[in-house]
């Protein structure tokens, strides 16, 4: 039985913790969510770019006469 009070003390836990949380408001959420998602693409263009100079460097190099 003292497993029972063990998961009944965190439970009890769980939700005074939950009461502590700040939920964002929807307008800060979307403005959030859209702030992520035109960062993440930035950085997908910017990462692509790099890979397509290194891969141009290096088929160069691999394709050059000797």
């Amino acid at each position: 039985m003292k497993i029972v009070g063990q998961i009944t003390n965190f439970l009890k836990e769980v939700r005074q913790e939950l009461a502590k949380v700040v939920f964002l408001r929807r307008e800060e959420l979307i403005k959030h969510t859209i702030n992520v998602i035109l960062i993440s693409v930035a950085a997908a263009f910017i990462l692509g770019g790099i890979d397509m100079g290194f891969n141009y460097l290096v088929n160069k190099i691999i394709s050059s006469p000797r």
